[in-house]
């Protein structure tokens, strides 16, 4: 079994390993923080049990939380406000000054709706910071292939990595690819300013052997095929 724990000891390895590599989360975490002012009115979207937010310096009563699963919400470690759905944002127009989203954009089926609701409730000059698998790497794609077997798929994961059957949910991969993400953000007064591709050789190191073989992968692939997207969009400033 590969839990987070385990990943998180391999990515240590691997950071001894590779001289100026960072984890995805801890270099998603930073793009966050540096968007944050103290006044900011903040959106943790797909806010889960907790997560960013936890380790985030910002008053909790300028920070709302929304996430389509209402267990999640009931079990939220902190106690800021947070609503459920996702589609349409329950929110007036510029209502927040960030917004972010963890492991949320593959789970997007209508993308273009769903970052339009983005662009709509930030305000102007606002900022969506994400971090999502990338499609271009050869194990999502293989995962996006097999997720015509979900029924199958969900019980494997979560034996595989310890995790439960009900925080499994499906995946569409509708954006997650840098080009895709540049257009749809063109067509929601929105501007894709960063996106970032992070290896990370621990999603099938079971073994001490597969971990030594994914860390060559990784090193080998094209820099655009890397396992995490990072990025950054910010909403344009209205014309005055």
């Amino acid at each position: 079994m590969l839990n987070l724990s385990r990943q998180n000891e391999l990515r240590e390895q691997y950071r001894q390993l590779q001289s100026g590599w960072r984890p995805a989360t801890e270099v998603y975490a930073d793009l966050v923080r540096d968007q944050l002012q103290p006044d900011s009115r903040v959106l943790d979207i797909g806010c889960g049990r907790g997560g960013l937010v936890e380790q985030l310096a910002h008053p909790l009563d300028q920070i709302v939380g929304i996430d389509p699963d209402w267990q999640s919400l009931r079990e939220h470690r902190l106690a800021l406000p947070r609503v459920g759905g996702l589609g349409e944002l329950p929110f007036a127009d510029g209502s927040f000054e960030v917004a972010f989203a963890s492991w949320v954009l593959e789970h997007w089926a209508e993308p273009a709706r769903d970052l339009r609701e983005i662009g709509r409730i930030l305000a102007p000059g606002g900022t969506f910071i994400f971090i999502t698998p990338n499609l271009r790497h050869p194990l999502i794609r293989l995962n996006a292939a097999l997720n015509a077997f979900s029924d199958l798929q969900k019980p494997l994961v979560s034996q595989l990595y310890d995790r439960a059957e009900d925080d499994t949910f499906p995946v569409y991969y509708r954006a997650n690819d840098t080009s895709t993400l540049a257009q749809l953000a063109t067509t929601c007064n929105l501007r894709l300013t960063t996106c970032l591709t992070i290896e990370d050789p621990t999603y099938l190191a079971f073994t001490p052997a597969l971990f030594r073989l994914m860390t060559q992968l990784e090193k080998r692939l094209p820099s655009a095929m890397r396992l995490h997207l990072v990025g950054v969009m910010q909403k344009n400033k209205m014309v005055q």
